[in-house]
């Protein structure tokens, strides 16, 4: 789907739902845990101004007719017509993958970071937004598990691609359940759903830096990189 801003037409990617599913999110639209019918992720313009995402989000899905509904918004300003797919029978998993301003989580600052100067150099966004739509219930702890167990894989892809950080500081993600009996207890890395999210997204991360010409010069080199994303 697309919407338009300033008279330009931007791409969006849209998941609605027949049903209400369980969802857990850190997007400024329906972030959080809770009930969803559907998921949005926006491109918006590379000089995106406005303080208020989720009311912006809000408005785009309003415009493609779902606004009496709950959902979630992510926004992004990558084409996400590149988004990279990875799919097997227990989940489907999209990340548009935007690497270009990466930073440390934990980073020391020299400056008064209230300043203009040093606000724009270290607040400057390059977002990875990733949705992952899973078959089976997760309990909501292990959720919470398998958000953190996303963030651990995507600074593992960093690490493979010779990136120095660990993500951008504004990365969403946004994990879908169908509203069933729970059947997955546990998301930490070596459980069944973690397992699966944390390879998905590792190679998703991979794929979309290896497919940004922006990066050629600053990652490591495709040959490097094995299909798991492992250096040889």
């Amino acid at each position: 789907m697309q919407h338009r801003e300033h008279g330009h037409g931007l791409g969006a990617l849209w998941w609605p739902f027949t049903t209400r599913r369980r969802t857990i999110s850190s997007a400024p639209l329906g972030g959080g845990l809770g009930w969803s019918h559907w998921v949005l992720n926006a491109t918006v313009e590379s000089d995106y101004g406005r303080t208020d995402p989720g009311v912006h989000l809000a408005e785009i899905a309003a415009d493609a007719g779902e606004g009496g509904t709950d959902g979630v918004g992510l926004m992004t300003a990558v084409d996400v017509t590149r988004v990279q797919t990875i799919h097997d029978g227990f989940a489907t998993l999209w990340a548009t993958v935007g690497i270009g301003f990466p930073q440390w989580a934990a980073a020391t600052l020299d400056h008064d970071p209230t300043t203009p100067r040093v606000l724009d150099e270290i607040y400057r966004p390059g977002t990875i937004n990733i949705v992952a739509v899973l078959s089976e219930r997760l309990s909501d702890a292990a959720l919470v598990n398998a958000v953190a167990t996303i963030a651990e894989a995507k600074a593992q892809a960093f690490r493979d691609l010779d990136i120095a950080g660990t993500g951008t500081i504004t990365d969403a993600v946004c994990i879908v359940c169908p509203d069933t009996e729970v059947t997955q207890e546990f998301g930490g890395p070596r459980s069944p759903a973690g397992f699966w999210l944390a390879n998905a997204t590792h190679r998703a991360v991979i794929d979309g830096a290896l497919a940004d010409e922006r990066l050629t010069d600053r990652i490591a080199a495709p040959g490097s990189i094995t299909n798991s994303g492992v250096r040889r």
